[in-house]
């Protein structure tokens, strides 16, 4: 893609609650998701990449709240197609990695 890009920049970032399922099997890892920010900086479109199916409707229910800032190509917003990573791991609460 040519032209003046502005990156998308998360302006609100919800967490994922660790599901207690997944911790009492001692369950961590990643969950990737593929996503599409919609012009207003919305989340329009999700699905699962990749990840242990007791932790991926955590990761899905946290990044459907979160907003970013607009991604702007020559002045005018973009949709943006993109990865996200949600981690979790059993000693620290759960780290969304976008």
């Amino acid at each position: 893609m040519g032209g003046n890009v502005q990156a998308a920049r998360i302006i609100k970032k919800v967490p994922p609650v660790y599901p207690e399922e997944a911790r009492a099997a001692r369950i961590s890892g990643t969950v990737r998701l593929h996503v599409i920010i919609d012009t207003d900086g919305r989340i329009k479109q999700m699905e699962v990449v990749s990840g242990h199916p007791l932790l991926q409707h955590a990761a899905l229910d946290a990044v459907r709240q979160w907003q970013y800032q607009p991604t702007l190509l020559n002045g005018n917003p973009v949709e943006v197609d993109t990865t996200i990573d949600i981690i979790f791991t059993l000693n620290n609460p759960p780290s969304p990695n976008p």
